[in-house]
């Protein structure tokens, strides 16, 4: 959530800001409504005055000759009528705050100044570019045809099973699924300095609105049924953020800054990709990441987003898999980020790069909405934290990735060799493997 008080001070920046992203903010709804607010507060303020002051005439009426009963009598009809207008003037206040703060939920983050302008992905800007995308000399499948002809892949029965978007793996696939969790972890971890975390897949709404998720994109969300308030994740961004909800972290258990990585599930609806990437493992409705989120001082986290963002490189340099950088434009830029790193890695089938992680920082955005803190022992008070996350990767992606750039002319794919180890030594999957 914007800090309200910079939206009062620069509101005609603020809103040329959020422009970049495409959002026309409602200056004279957010005007109106705070001086609503401010009215009421001002006229609360007065009538306290007025009821101790009226507190006091008991004494005065007193001393002039009337008596105790009498005084008390006159003084509590002024305090009753007093009271009950401080009542519907504290409402008034409340209700004039609800409000801001449902619009303000409802406003993106801004984008920073050196987020380039644009309206789509088409203006997202590269920043550069590793590995060569490799020459085939035979006629290119994509990970759908490949993964099935293998006997490792299998839309249909998961079709059967559940629906559309969603996949069933086999034998040697699923375990170089699995390999590629254990190979993300183990580096974030032993070579990235970051903490690994197990956290609930299922989170209540005050979550996702701490993260932005709600309530502007409740649609994207499944939700459970029932009285429960429960969603399935959609990242584990979302409770990986929220361990530092309603927090102040100590500055010796700070230090400079706090990393943690998590393997999960993600569930997604996809409301608003009707007929996009249909086919395959690009965009379904369950699928696997492994999270990279960062809590760090402020002055830090420009530097901070950097770093992360070449942490989810370093595995796509240990895979040898062609991708690129990209910075996106405001038009793409997410609710919640100031500022994202977009790597695309290279698909021979599609003949381009896709996106394989996002990573992001959002400033102390998130932070104001969970109430995240850290304190500033040079000033003893507590201050936001700045929030960053990745995905460090995205794991079915990554997956489809290796299927279509480690092909071979018979259909089999050879395994990357740093993943052998995790593969008890097999060097390629075939379908005599999965037969």
């Amino acid at each position: 959530m914007l800090d309200i008080k910079l939206v009062r001070q620069q509101v005609e920046e603020v809103a040329k800001a959020l422009a970049k992203k495409g959002y026309t903010f409602d200056i004279a709804q957010f005007q109106a409504l705070d001086a609503r607010r401010k009215q009421a507060d001002m006229d609360s303020q007065q009538l306290l005055a007025e009821r101790k002051q009226a507190s006091k005439q008991i004494g005065e009426l007193v001393k002039s000759g009337v008596s105790v009963d009498d005084a008390k009598a006159q003084v509590n009809e002024t305090l009753a009528k007093i009271e009950e207008q401080l009542k519907q003037l504290t409402q008034e206040a409340k209700d004039a705050n609800d409000a801001l703060d449902t619009l303000l939920l409802a406003v993106p983050n801004m984008p920073l100044a050196d987020v380039p302008a644009g309206d789509s992905e088409d203006d997202n800007i590269e920043v550069s570019r590793w590995g060569q995308p490799r020459q085939f000399d035979f006629e290119i499948k994509d990970h759908v045809d490949l993964g099935e002809a293998l006997g490792g892949l299998d839309f249909e029965v998961a079709s059967k099973i559940t629906g559309s978007r969603f996949a069933v793996m086999h034998g040697p696939l699923a375990r170089l699924h699995r390999a590629l969790i254990q190979l993300m972890l183990n580096t974030h971890t032993g070579v990235h300095g970051y903490q690994e975390v197990y956290v609930p897949y299922i989170v209540n709404a005050d979550s996702l609105q701490g993260t932005g998720q709600l309530p502007k994109f409740e649609e994207d969300l499944f939700k459970l049924q029932g009285d429960s308030g429960y969603y399935l994740i959609p990242t584990a961004e979302v409770p990986v953020t929220n361990l530092m909800r309603d927090r102040i972290v100590d500055a010796s258990e700070f230090g400079d800054g706090l990393r943690f990585t998590c393997h999960t599930p993600c569930f997604r609806s996809e409301a608003g990709s009707y007929g996009r990437d249909t086919r395959g493992m690009i965009r379904q409705h369950q699928f696997e990441k492994v999270e990279l989120v960062q809590f760090v001082r402020p002055e830090d986290s420009d530097a901070a987003l950097e770093s992360l963002t070449g942490h989810a490189e370093a595995i796509l340099k240990m895979l040898e898999l062609p991708y690129r950088k990209v910075i996106l434009c405001g038009g793409d830029l997410g609710f919640s980020a100031q500022k994202t790193y977009d790597l695309e890695v290279w698909l021979p089938a599609q003949n381009t790069y896709r996106e394989i992680s996002s990573c992001s920082n959002f400033g102390d955005y998130q932070a104001r909405r969970m109430m995240a803190r850290w304190r500033n022992p040079e000033t003893g008070k507590p201050e936001l934290l700045h929030t960053l996350n990745g995905s460090g990767l995205a794991v079915g992606r990554t997956l489809v990735a290796i299927l279509e750039n480690y092909q071979q002319a018979d259909g089999s794919v050879t395994v990357p060799e740093v993943l052998r180890p995790y593969m008890g030594g097999i060097t390629e999957i075939a379908a005599s493997q999965l037969g």
